[in-house]
């Protein structure tokens, strides 16, 4: 018996995904001021099927991003707040009893949501964010032996403080790699922060988001996008940057296959998102340090010399050879 490959994305697939990326992003930036390339990097990585680590300082908008997404596609938005109390039912959910017929049923926890903000997640004790690890790879909830399955789309937008380090836990390796990327909005412009100012701007406000598709045509362009052709070459130097973090003596621990196949996967959704039915270089090198940085964990010689996984990035980007920019 034989089976036929699915057929690659047509131009007129990746045009329709293109004009839809478009609008969500225009309508989150209605709430998400001057922030673009970041409001689509968060796209490009639910569009993947992954996950959004955001690093930066209280009053950037965080919150208000990950709800606006949520808005933006007609989604349900949940927020769990991460404090050093907080129990893995808490997140999850857990059986309760029925006093009134005598069952016992299923509570679901703020997971069972399109979008979920897990605010400042490294204030949590590490059980509390393990409860994290299944849901984010699998998109399941095993309580009491019975599987619970979370609503798709599913993405988890997680928060911590890089400044204020008081009470809070290091995200251990395992939890780092299941965020496809990792990036931080920053202060806006000049232009753009005068905006905000405006007494009569819009931003921070949600409810002026509308939402300009629906979750269940979201969920289908995140399974059509992974028939977007991937040209051998290209394979070949993601594969080849990623064994060039493995030789790197700056580095104890390289990208792994898991973390390399996040990175084709963002670069296919990366190039529809341009109009192109087909990723180049320049898509791998724009998403190189927010999809490997935060998986790669740095020698202590590096880290007293005030090296960054993101600085080890560029290196590897700017040592190993280019292919050229073709589909074939």
């Amino acid at each position: 018996m034989t089976t036929t490959a699915p057929a690659a994305l047509s131009p007129a697939d990746v045009a329709g995904f293109r004009a839809l990326h478009s609008r969500l992003a225009d309508a989150v930036e209605i709430a998400v001021r001057g922030k673009r390339p970041v409001v689509e990097l968060v796209l490009t990585a639910m569009f993947a099927g992954g996950h959004v680590l955001l690093e930066d300082i209280p009053g950037t908008g965080k919150t208000t991003l990950a709800r606006a997404v949520a808005t933006a596609f007609g989604g349900v938005s949940r927020r769990v707040q991460f404090t050093p109390d907080l129990l893995p039912s808490d997140v999850t959910g857990t059986s309760v009893y029925d006093p009134r017929d005598g069952e016992v049923r299923f509570r679901e926890g703020p997971v069972f949501g399109n979008v979920v903000l897990a605010d400042e997640i490294n204030r949590a004790a590490a059980k509390t964010q393990s409860a994290l690890l299944e849901v984010m790879q699998e998109r399941t909830v095993t309580v009491d032996g019975t599987v619970h399955l979370v609503p798709d789309p599913f993405l988890v937008v997680a928060t911590q403080n890089p400044i204020d380090m008081d009470g809070t836990y290091r995200l251990p390796e395992a939890q780092l790699d299941r965020f496809l990327v990792r990036t931080g909005l920053g202060y806006p412009d000049l232009e753009h922060e005068l905006g905000v100012l405006e007494p009569l701007s819009t931003a921070g406000m949600i409810g002026e988001v509308s939402p300009v598709t629906t979750p269940q045509e979201v969920a289908g362009h995140i399974r059509s996008l992974r028939r977007l052709y991937v040209a051998r070459p290209l394979l070949l130097y993601i594969r080849g940057l990623g064994e060039a973090t493995r030789k790197d003596r700056r580095l104890r621990l390289g990208a792994s296959p898991r973390g390399l196949r996040a990175l084709v996967h963002c670069v296919q959704v990366h190039a529809a998102a341009q109009g192109r039915n087909y990723p180049v270089p320049s898509d791998v090198q724009r998403l190189a340090g927010p999809v490997l940085a935060h998986r790669l964990l740095l020698t202590r010689e590096a880290e007293l010399a005030g090296t960054t996984t993101t600085e080890v990035v560029t290196d590897i980007l700017a040592s190993v050879d280019v292919p050229p920019a073709t589909a074939d």
